[in-house]
């Protein structure tokens, strides 16, 4: 019969002195430790898009008439895309503008983008003078980070010149090269 009540005395005790505690802390105005510690607000905000484009982005869309490359690229490309530009500078563009699903990184949205010149050659000019700026149309960013040029060179694409282009938000971008006296810009949406 002493048992139930020494767990009772000791469990009214244990609570007293909790209470007791509590009370002396507020007392002394002390302020109690925490389990953990405040966390501070993110210094950028991540934005939602959709994955659709909304109307006022002014995709690229193909030329007309579509341009055509010399021979070979004139056999080849990408399922999916259209060439753009001239013989000067092109490049190959997503049918329905919309780069989607790109690797992320601390520097933002990641994406290979090649581009063709007549007459350009891996062998004689392996790193290009290609030089890759963007800018955010629908909203203020930071500009994107392009990599130094390079080439790429199989039988889907022929020889070309590469370009790694990282995004640092989501949203309508317009994407320029410049390469010798040429120059080419393209729209697309970069969506989740």
């Amino acid at each position: 019969m002493h048992k139930p009540y020494f767990w009772l005395t000791t469990i009214i005790l244990a609570s007293f002195l909790t209470g007791c505690t509590g009370s002396a802390a507020a007392q002394s105005n002390e302020i109690p430790p925490t389990s953990a510690p405040a966390i501070a607000e993110p210094t950028t905000a991540f934005e939602v898009v959709s994955k659709d484009p909304p109307k006022d982005c002014p995709l690229t869309i193909p030329q007309d008439p579509p341009f055509t490359p010399p021979t070979p690229y004139d056999a080849l490309g990408f399922k999916g895309e259209f060439w753009f530009g001239s013989n000067s500078l092109w490049t190959a563009v997503r049918e329905n503008g919309i780069w989607a699903d790109l690797p992320h990184n601390p520097e933002g949205y990641t994406q290979k983008v090649f581009w063709w010149r007549e007459g350009y050659s891996v062998s004689a000019e392996p790193e290009p003078n290609l030089t890759v700026t963007g800018e955010r149309l629908d909203a203020k960013a930071p500009p994107l980070v392009a990599s130094k040029a390079t080439n790429a060179s199989a039988g889907d694409i022929g020889s070309a010149m590469l370009v790694g282009v990282d995004l640092p938000t989501l949203g309508c971008w317009k994407i320029t090269g410049k390469y010798k006296d040429a120059e080419l810009s393209f729209v697309v949406w970069v969506a989740p």
